[in-house]
């Protein structure tokens, strides 16, 4: 019984260590100006984009407008109930918001956060661009930084946090320690 106690407490540990993580690098995650803005893709309504990858794509023409990138990559492939990928979701919306088409770049082939890096590192290295700044929602920042080193892009983030969807947000924060316990448990396997 002591040790069933132990290893309860120690993986309570893990879990309070990885969501301090996730919420440190989120609210600390600040863009440096780049080559490239990389949205990771999200679920898309038939053609639009969700509430969340509204926010992704609203927060990425916040920046470019800002100076912060000479292009945009929008990432994402074409997923169960989307009439379109999410990255042609995501052109059509910025197209719409006043972005130039030969600033978009597009990878439609992707379907998880480690696809979006590596499709876009290739598009990077197509471009000759050195660095990137990565826009997700702020809960997945954590575990998009890790995966981007895995895809060697050299970035930084920017985060949203979609206020009328509190309660998803929150759930996000806390799934995310799971997540990124499951990645760092995966990368000792492999070593």
């Amino acid at each position: 019984m002591k040790l069933l106690i132990k290893i309860t407490a120690f993986v309570v540990l893990l879990n309070i260590i990885a969501e301090l993580q996730v919420i440190t690098f989120a609210y600390n995650a600040k863009p440096v100006k780049s080559d490239a803005i990389i949205i990771l893709g999200c679920a898309v309504y038939g053609k639009n984009p969700s509430p969340f990858f509204k926010e992704r794509l609203n927060e990425a023409i916040r920046l470019y407008k800002a100076g912060y990138g000479k292009y945009i990559i929008v990432s994402g492939g074409k997923g169960p109930g989307e009439d379109i990928s999410e990255a042609e979701a995501g052109k059509e919306y910025l197209l719409k918001n006043g972005i130039t088409d030969n600033t978009i770049l597009k990878d439609d082939r992707s379907y998880s956060t480690l696809q979006n890096l590596k499709y876009s590192q290739k598009i990077m290295d197509e471009k000759s661009l050195k660095t990137a700044i990565i826009v997700s929602n702020k809960f997945h920042l954590k575990r998009a930084s890790i995966i981007a080193k895995e895809a060697g892009i050299n970035a930084s983030y920017s985060g949203v946090f979609v206020k009328r969807y509190f309660y998803e947000e929150v759930y996000g924060f806390l799934r995310e320690a799971s997540a990124l316990l499951y990645m760092y448990l995966r990368t000792l396997a492999n070593i």
